[in-house]
């Protein structure tokens, strides 16, 4: 038994004597960090038990490692958290399935890694929320095999109810322990209030921490990661993110360090669309797009997902408001479950940038193929099954010679047609 081993036997041993209840892992979720570790994270009552993962591939126990990490707690008023304990795992084999325990007592879980190479899963989907859409929602993405969720913000709806956070992390936990979570903040996330509170992302960040410093971020509220071929920037609304702001200057860099030979897709996220012809929330983006849209672009970004918005719509490749051929599809995917209800007012006339919009509850399934190719849809929530609309082929930017800019070198193998008979018409 090696030395860290050991050292994690004598924590599991101290933890023994802690009640059942109180030494319970809940709501256990994880989250990518860098290209072949995984974060776990989950909450016990108990706050001094010690943060220790152990994992392998047999699925009878037999646990060939562990990993120690840390928790944390926070107060807010009167609620006081459980201790939130975060442990990184690895290094882990790609597209492998891997057999976890949490604190060295409770379920066995289980998670699967993303694979090395194409074709790569997304669920993308923001404002989740507690209601019976939400669990249709979840239900509904659990039954597409898919390596990565992605979540525009707007999490929980917790607002500055923590106990909502509680019930929110124990119902997505059988999805969220089996799949990485990636995750941005919204304004429901939000918990300032002014003179008693100054720290307005309290319970986000104590809970849902997200590899930011592995993309030379200094904050939990924005960072990057990359996934298969995939650099995907989560980008924080409600952060500064004007010229010369800590998140500007590190777009700015992070932006310069894409290789896209290494990583042919680049994707935005953020909670606040720019581009959306919903009477909601109506010119609320604007700041920002006029802020950051010019460094996406300059960037080449091929799609960029917000929500907010609670409906669907899918734009065709913009920039500044008019179409452009090298600019990125917008897309709004805030139909997740909210309890506020679906945004049904769409302006009219439809402008003609805007090709695909309707109010429903679903979630967003985007198939990379290769680096060239990928396939989007919109999976509107029924009764017995998802109903597919708005399929779309996509073909990646850095493909195009015409579109190439100082950031990256065009891919020089050809343009795969292989799909739909060849008769592939990619955005």
């Amino acid at each position: 038994m090696g030395i860290l081993n050991l050292f994690c036997f004598c924590l599991l041993v101290m933890a023994a004597n802690a009640s059942v209840a109180d030494k319970n892992p809940q709501q256990v979720h994880i989250s990518l960090v860098g290209s072949d570790h995984v974060r776990v994270s989950w909450i016990t009552k108990d706050r001094n038990l010690p943060s220790v993962v152990e994992y392998g591939t047999s699925s009878t126990g037999e646990y060939t490692s562990s990993a120690i990490g840390e928790s944390t707690s926070y107060k807010y008023f009167c609620y006081q958290s459980g201790a939130i304990h975060h442990v990184v795992i690895g290094p882990l084999n790609p597209n492998t399935l891997y057999y976890y325990r949490c604190g060295g007592y409770g379920p066995q879980y289980n998670l699967k890694t993303p694979p090395s190479k194409f074709p790569l899963v997304f669920a993308i989907v923001g404002d989740l929320g507690r209601t019976k859409h939400t669990k249709q929602t979840l239900e509904r993405i659990k039954e597409m095999k898919h390596d990565v969720f992605i979540l525009p913000g707007d999490l929980s709806y917790a607002d500055r109810l923590q106990n909502v956070w509680d019930s929110f992390g124990k119902m997505v936990e059988p999805l969220a322990s089996t799949r990485p979570w990636m995750v941005t903040q919204g304004n429901h996330e939000v918990e300032i209030i002014p003179i008693l509170m100054k720290h307005p992302f309290r319970a986000y960040n104590a809970r849902w921490r997200m590899p930011y410093e592995q993309s030379g971020s200094i904050s939990n509220l924005f960072y990057s990661f990359e996934v298969t071929g995939v650099h995907v920037l989560m980008l924080g609304y409600y952060t500064k993110f004007v010229k010369d702001s800590e998140q500007y200057n590190w777009l700015q860099e992070d932006i310069k360090r894409i290789d896209r030979v290494r990583t042919p897709w680049v994707i935005a996220v953020m909670h606040v669309p720019w581009y959306s012809t919903n009477k909601a929330h109506e010119g609320e983006g604007e700041k920002m797009r006029k802020a950051l849209e010019e460094l996406l672009y300059a960037a080449r970004v091929d799609m960029v997902f917000a929500g907010h918005v609670h409906a669907y719509e899918r734009f065709s490749r913009v920039y500044d408001n008019k179409s452009d051929a090298c600019g990125s599809i917008h897309f709004t995917v805030g139909g997740g479950g909210t309890s506020e209800g679906l945004a049904l007012k769409f302006k009219e006339p439809k402008s003609e940038l805007s090709e695909y919009r309707e109010a429903t509850y679903g979630h967003g399934e985007l198939h990379i193929y290769n680096a060239t190719h990928a396939h989007w849809s919109w999976h509107r929530n029924a009764d017995e099954s998802s109903v597919e609309v708005d399929p779309v082929w996509i073909q990646s930017l850095s493909t195009s010679t015409r579109c190439a800019t100082t950031h990256f070198q065009p891919l020089k193998e050809s343009v795969n047609n292989i799909f739909l008979n060849g008769q592939c018409n990619a955005l």
